[in-house]
């Protein structure tokens, strides 16, 4: 028995130190992000609401160089679709459930209510992305086109922000249900990555409303 056990413990003796001398591999999305690409996201995060999620978020993109914040706009809006569109099922699913059970007619209309407020946000966002693209089409010089196609994007995006904070707001108190916990946690997810889309829009498009500005100022 004795010599069993010394066997069993050189045996763990080994394969520990063999473990301890293999060198850790980076994850694949630590290898392939770009570090001028994740220093910029995070320097642009820094005035957002929501900046760790901001870093969060973004740091997908981060594998090859950002052209500047037209790009960080676009797929700061991109992020705020997905969780929209994925916070929309979930909700359409809860929706199908309490319908079918009829145990709770007020929380089914809630949960309806959201489904509506949720499902606009989409379409916001998705018009706002639609909206953002075709900059990429216009003379970059400042024109009244321009500052139009600004005002669309931040009305758009404003109002994805607010119908998903009117979700999160329709289910008042501490005291709930798991189920009403998580469309709270997904619901305010979508307001607060939208919230930094919305900012970091408003970054983008400053240089376009600074140029206006001097524009309107000459004699």
């Amino acid at each position: 028995m004795a010599e069993l056990n010394h066997t069993l413990l050189v045996i763990f003796l080994s394969l520990f130190f063999s473990f301890l001398s293999t060198p850790v591999e980076p994850s694949p999305l630590t290898r392939h992000r770009n570090p001028k690409a994740m220093t910029y996201i995070e320097s642009s995060c820094k005035g957002t609401l929501y900046p760790n999620l901001c870093i969060r978020c973004l740091s997908q993109y981060a594998k090859s160089p950002l052209n500047g914040p037209q790009h960080l706009a676009q797929y700061a809006l991109s992020v705020s679709l997905s969780r929209a569109l994925h916070t929309k099922g979930y909700l359409l699913q809860v929706a199908k459930e309490l319908q079918a059970i009829k145990s709770n007619k007020k929380e089914y209309l809630t949960v309806q209510d959201c489904v509506n407020q949720i499902t606009d946000s989409v379409e916001q966002i998705s018009q706002a992305m639609k909206e953002l693209r075709s900059f990429n089409k216009q003379d970059s010089s400042m024109n009244n086109n321009m500052l139009w196609h600004i005002s669309n994007v931040e009305t758009w995006v404003s109002t994805a922000l607010t119908d998903a904070s009117s979700c999160v707001y329709s289910f008042p108190g501490n005291r709930m249900s798991k189920r009403v916990a998580a469309i709270k946690l997904k619901a305010k997810n979508v307001a607060e990555v939208t919230s930094n889309a919305l900012f970091l829009f408003h970054r983008y498009a400053s240089t376009y409303q600074k140029a206006a500005t001097k524009i309107s100022k000459k004699p």
